[in-house]
């Protein structure tokens, strides 16, 4: 029965690969083509990835930049008024 199975998975890929018309060469420049284009989306993907998080950082830090110079002239202007007061 195993010998049986085997050999028509053997017919069924010869027949898989002649109905396709390619040799092992065109096979193989098929898959050089598609690792490529994987790797070139994964790359696309990546850089996406890091300018989005750059921009994330970019703009938490700008937050920050805002947050502080707020506080630090609500500190100068609460210290002018109580300066003022005890005048």
């Amino acid at each position: 029965m195993m010998k049986l199975t085997s050999t028509l998975a053997i017919a069924l890929a010869l027949g898989a690969l002649t109905a396709c018309n390619k040799s092992a060469t065109e096979q193989t420049a098929d898959n050089i083509e598609a690792n490529a284009d994987n790797t070139a989306d994964m790359m696309e993907s990546n850089v996406g990835n890091a300018a989005d998080a750059m921009t994330a950082n970019t703009e938490n830090a700008a937050d920050a930049v805002r947050a502080a110079g707020d506080n630090t002239a609500d500190a100068v202007r609460n210290g002018a008024d109580t300066a003022s007061n005890t005048q």
